[in-house]
C-alpha cells in the first residue's frame, strides 16, 4: 500500500504496488516495522484492485519507507492511482518529510 502527506499532514492512501518478486519482499519487510496503535489506516479495507470487490488481508506498517514506484496518469475522483505502480526500489536515504505533499487533484 502507497501513501503520501496531504499538506495538513494526514496520510492520504494513494494507491498501491504490482506483486513484489519474493526476494523483493523479503528485502522490503526488513525495512519495514509493525503500525503502531494509532495507524492512520486502522479499521481501512483495501481493494484487491480498482472497481474490485474482493479485499486485500493487509499488515499495518509504519508509515517511514520512501519508496521509488512508477505510475501511469489514470486516476480515480480521490486522486489515487487506478492501476497498481511499478516497484523500482527502497529509498533509505529519504524521509517522509523529504518526498513533495500530497495536493488535491485538479478539478
Amino acid at each position: 500500500m502507497l501513501g503520501r502527506y496531504d499538506d495538513q499532514g494526514r496520510l492520504q492512501y494513494v494507491g498501491r504496488t504490482t506483486t513484489l518478486a519474493q526476494a523483493t519482499g523479503a528485502a522490503v519487510a526488513g525495512l519495514l516495522a509493525r503500525g503502531r496503535r494509532g495507524h492512520p489506516w486502522t479499521g481501512w479495507s483495501f481493494s484487491a484492485g480498482w472497481g474490485s470487490q474482493e479485499k486485500l488481508n493487509v499488515t499495518l506498517v509504519e508509515p517511514e519507507l520512501v519508496v521509488e514506484v512508477g505510475v501511469d496518469v489514470a486516476r480515480d475522483a480521490s486522486g489515487r492511482w487506478r492501476h497498481p505502480a511499478r516497484w523500482h526500489r527502497a529509498r533509505p536515504d529519504l524521509s517522509p518529510t523529504d518526498v513533495p505533499r500530497l495536493t488535491a487533484p485538479p478539478r
